[in-house]
């Protein structure tokens, strides 16, 4: 008898909530996803990401997907741009680094990110940099590819 009940209420462990942002791993901006109650009830709703998908909310999601999608080609297309601009000229940053020339604290894709003007997102890098040098690193960002060249200096 115990075992019925217990079962009932732990089968439905999942809830349909429509996104307002684009998560990553989960979906973008106006769709509808099932996920788990504790990701929905303790992180996607609290932090304003998502809401439950009532009737009303589906038909605000289909709003609020069409302006995410403007926002998102518009986007894509400033990084393509920037892309193209930056595989011709070469980033600098200045970390500290030792007489033998090892960095005090590593170059990450975050830095890379913000001394180029694109997202963390778009740079890959299998580990961050901790010497001195020029290293081309790839970038991508959906279907658009292509290696900047950055020059870690000392400061």
């Amino acid at each position: 008898m115990f075992a019925k009940c217990a079962r009932k209420r732990y089968d439905s462990g999942t809830m349909k909530v429509v996104l307002l942002k684009d998560v990553r791993n989960l979906g973008h901006a106006g769709t509808a996803q099932n996920v788990s109650d504790g990701y929905a009830l303790n992180f996607l709703i609290p932090n304003k990401l998502a809401q439950l998908a009532t009737a009303s909310a589906l038909k605000q999601a289909a709003a609020v997907e069409k302006v995410a999608d403007e926002r998102r080609q518009v986007q894509d297309k400033l990084i393509a741009e920037r892309l193209s601009a930056l595989a011709e000229k070469k980033v600098t940053i200045r970390k500290k680094a030792n007489d033998l020339g090892h960095l005090y604290d590593a170059v990450d894709a975050k830095d890379i990110a913000e001394a180029a003007g694109l997202s963390e997102d778009a740079i890959r890098i299998e580990k961050p940099f901790k010497e001195l040098g020029e290293f081309e690193v790839p970038v991508s960002h959906g279907s658009d590819f292509g290696k900047i060249t950055i020059s870690i200096e000392a400061e």
